[in-house]
């Protein structure tokens, strides 16, 4: 008989941990995956590496997620990093702190954190079966009885939707589990890409593709007005940027260009100094290297690959002599330090999306349960919920904590 205590839809990082802690409880407990094995997502989760979490304060990770962080607030306080951490090490991962405060496990494989959580699960003699589409749910006086599957029908008075975004689509989250929450009477923030590179209009990206500049700031203007920045490490790619410091910045531009506003990125490559000290540092520099070529001078300054670049937007000679750079001259050069600017064209699609923004609504989600406001005994977990952070292992946290929280309510 395909009677359940409860079923738990989508086997990533959030419905593991929601199925584990219901089994922890008692409950009989089935996994539906649709895709062919579980964790597809995990598994190319930091490259590989799988950064499971951040060693940030509670207060200080609450900053890091949009566009409501402190609707997480119960689910961090019952299941935390310290509380991840303290699983995985049950189950015989270990893990090191990186800069940043992220965690990852000590031998740099996601398959160890993926076989770890799916041992936590076989233990608890939770059933998981993959190859299973559910189609719809049963809901009957406004109360979750059970879902179609297959073309099966399998019983639970409780069941948790952990079915993803639309990020990776190739992973299995393609956006079906939106289709089954507005089943249930749900609504939908619209779903757009989050920590997704952008594009750029001209040539200047590709002609410094694979470029990686550290410790530069990049700014975000929206409609000639500054709208945010960041600090680090940033990519040049064939299409536009990439890196850190562009896939945090996304949100905002993705947002600005779903409205049709004006974008544009720019790099401040000496943030160190301010406009007064970079301009008396140039003077000394030209003045130290009088008869040294302008091409060479700028080789101390820049990149190599972004010399014959800069060139051809100073519109200075290569071969003038430092000594006969004059004060207009330096002038362009000073500027185009401090806002080397790119305009933006686009982002890039789902496919390349690290995690999904939008999604079922917080306002529809009991936050101490993660339970539905609609209909009893439908949970949500994950990527499925409108929160989404910065990279950093965040994102990874909010999966397994609301997935923790929403297995341990099914037993209320």
């Amino acid at each position: 008989m395909n009677k359940y205590d409860v079923i738990v839809i989508g086997a990533g990082p959030a419905g593991l941990l929601a199925a584990g802690r219901a089994a922890e409880l008692g409950g009989r407990v089935l996994v539906l995956e649709k895709m062919r094995q579980p964790g597809r997502k995990l598994l190319i989760s930091g490259k590989g590496r799988c950064n499971v979490t951040n060693d940030a304060t509670l207060s200080e990770f609450i900053k890091h997620i949009f566009p409501n962080g402190r609707f997480l607030k119960n689910a961090f306080g019952h299941f935390f990093s310290g509380d991840l951490i303290a699983l995985l090490q049950s189950q015989g991962v270990e893990v090191t702190l990186e800069r940043g405060g992220r965690y990852f496990p000590a031998s740099n494989k996601s398959a160890d954190v993926l076989q770890a959580l799916l041992g936590w699960l076989t233990a608890l003699k939770v059933e998981i079966r993959t190859g299973h589409r559910v189609e719809k749910l049963i809901i009957e006086d406004n109360a979750i009885k059970g879902l179609e599957a297959n073309g099966q029908t399998f019983l639970a008075k409780n069941i948790v939707l952990a079915t993803g975004g639309k990020s990776y689509p190739a992973t299995g989250s393609n956006g079906e589990g939106y289709l089954l929450a507005r089943q249930a009477g749900h609504s939908l923030v619209s779903p757009r890409p989050a920590l997704v590179p952008i594009e750029t209009s001209g040539t200047l990206a590709q002609q410094l593709q694979g470029l990686t500049l550290k410790n530069v700031k990049a700014v975000v203007w929206i409609n000639g007005k500054k709208a945010g920045e960041d600090f680090g490490e940033m990519l040049f790619t064939h299409f536009g940027l990439s890196g850190p410091i562009i896939l945090t910045l996304s949100r905002i531009i993705v947002d600005a260009l779903q409205q049709k506003h004006s974008v544009e990125v720019s790099i401040d490559l000496k943030p160190a100094l301010d406009e007064q000290k970079l301009d008396l540092r140039l003077l000394r520099d030209l003045n130290e290297h009088g008869k040294k070529n302008f091409a060479n001078m700028l080789r101390s300054w820049l990149p190599a690959s972004m010399v014959p670049v800069f060139i051809e937007l100073l519109q200075i000679k290569p071969d003038k002599e430092c000594h006969q750079v004059n004060a207009q001259e330096r002038k362009k050069i000073r500027v185009l330090l401090k806002d080397f600017r790119l305009q933006v064209s686009n982002h890039r699609p789902f496919k390349e999306a690290i995690i999904t923004a939008g999604g079922i609504p917080t306002a529809e989600i009991v936050s101490k349960t993660m339970e539905s406001k609609l209909v009893k005994g439908l949970f949500f977990a994950g990527e499925i919920i409108d929160v989404d952070a910065e990279t950093g292992g965040y994102n990874l946290q909010i999966a397994f904590s609301t997935g923790w929280l929403a297995g341990n309510s099914t037993h209320l």
